[in-house]
């Protein structure tokens, strides 16, 4: 079904205001958008942006309350691995920081705000004191999903062989020594590669991934007894680094195939990750994800998945069927915390009001703050059904070209199960006001940073 011509919906408004339940407080006070997140096991939370700060707390609000009443096993973030893995330490009593802004501080690649602000402090600074009152095998992990960290990945996989098999440490030097002469410059070695100026390590890669694979019997029962996802951390690096290494070589190819190879690597990280606790806890495991719009709304509902895009929504629609669900979010208006360009510093710029025939300017329309569940409802499937604009806003904006860098066409029944309307929003808040340009490892992605 093509996505080429904006029908009007006239019974749109109407439908909406039906529907629409008004929020007093927090999204997490709403007794029937927490039953139908508590329906499922893998639940979606999504962002219409990245600097916006009510997108972050109504999100923590509704995974305290599903951890509180549902004992979720483990959020999972759009964030590198390394850096969330230090929080995880953190938040399950087990690393060295003093506090969660230390456990924060592997954040330092642009856009260093996406983590590193007040309102995620507050989250895992609560999800500490919370683990705390658990025995240790049943503490809520926190992890990331994404594949931009290299270069930091190869040093935790050498770091973790160097404590159990110094041997194994010297084999995978000579393997990832394949890198050395691109000085931990991503692009660069994407750029030689993609054009033939150099030869790639995509063997070295895939061959030091499998021998950490097969050995996974052998790892120390002294460092497992210690930590039981020391290994699991581990290959998670390498299976990182050789996502990173295709997805290096594949930006300079089409922006289609780059964006598919990060959102597959992101679903069988969550899929690695549910097969780890479900092992470590004999029961199915219960997953928090947190991410942008653009990630988690179905992409088969939108124009980019008719051009051939998919993404981790629809992965895991597509493996778990109703047991995922997904939650979108949108604002109308406001102010959000971004950058005019890649490793510019972060700015606070006011958000435009939503453009005609967008879900943005519709829910406006309502007005104030609400939610709507669309699993189930025919008459908003009716009533939406035809495609409308909708906006993301990544870690950059820009107002003066928003419809060509921002919007487009969605079915938003068929895009998440369940919607969070906060009219108003305002810029979130970073630990660190000034924001320094990031060394290596910038992503290329569309729209706009996401």
């Amino acid at each position: 079904m093509s996505f080429s011509t904006l029908r009007s919906s006239p019974p749109a408004l109407a439908a909406l205001k039906r529907h629409a339940v008004p929020l007093a407080a927090s999204a997490a006070d709403d007794r029937g958008l927490v039953d139908l997140l508590a329906a499922g096991r893998i639940v979606l939370l999504g962002e219409a942006s990245h600097g916006s700060d009510e997108f972050y707390r109504e999100r923590a609000a509704l995974t305290r309350q599903l951890i509180i009443e549902q004992r979720l096993d483990a959020v999972a973030v759009e964030a590198d691995w390394p850096d969330a893995y230090r929080v995880n330490r953190h938040v399950r009593g087990l690393g060295d920081d003093p506090n969660g802004d230390a456990a924060l501080a592997d954040f330092e690649r642009f856009p260093t705000w996406m983590w590193r602000n007040h309102a995620v402090l507050e989250f895992v600074e609560w999800l500490r004191e919370h683990n705390a009152t658990l025995p240790p095998a049943a503490r809520i992990g926190f992890y990331g999903l994404d594949l931009y960290s290299l270069f930091r990945s190869i040093q935790a996989v050498l770091a973790y062989l160097d404590r159990v098999d110094p041997a194994a440490a010297r084999r995978a030097r000579d393997r990832y020594g394949c890198f050395d002469r691109f000085a931990e410059d991503s692009q660069a070695y994407g750029y030689a590669t993609r054009f033939g100026l150099d030869t790639s390590c995509e063997q070295e890669v895939v061959a030091q991934l499998r021998e950490l694979v097969a050995r996974s019997g052998e790892v120390s029962r002294d460092l497992a007894g210690r930590d039981a996802d020391a290994l699991f951390h581990a290959e998670q690096n390498a299976r990182l680094v050789k996502s990173a290494e295709a997805y290096y070589r594949s930006m300079f190819s089409t922006r289609i195939s780059s964006w598919n190879l990060r959102d597959r690597h992101m679903a069988e990280t969550l899929a690695a990750l549910d097969g780890h606790i479900a092992r470590q806890r004999g029961r199915p495991a219960r997953l928090a994800v947190w991410a942008h719009n653009s990630h988690l709304g179905d992409a088969r509902a939108t124009e980019m998945g008719e051009a051939g895009e998919l993404n981790l929504g629809q992965l895991v629609r597509e493996r778990h069927g109703a047991a995922a669900v997904l939650l979108g979010f949108s604002t109308d208006h406001g102010t959000v915390t971004a950058a005019s360009d890649w490793d510019a510093p972060a700015e606070t710029k006011q958000v435009r009001p939503g453009l005609e025939g967008s879900y943005e300017a519709l829910c406006h329309e309502v007005g104030g703050r609400f939610r709507l569940i669309l699993r189930g409802n025919d008459e908003l499937a009716e009533a939406l059904a035809g495609p409308r604009l909708q906006r993301a806003i990544g870690v950059i904006y820009r107002p003066e070209t928003e419809r060509q860098s921002h919007y487009f066409l969605a079915r938003l029944p068929r895009q998440f199960d369940a919607l969070v309307h906060l009219d108003a929003t305002h810029a979130v808040v970073p630990l660190e006001r000034a924001n320094a340009a990031a060394d290596a490892e910038p992503p290329e992605t569309y729209p706009s940073g996401v």
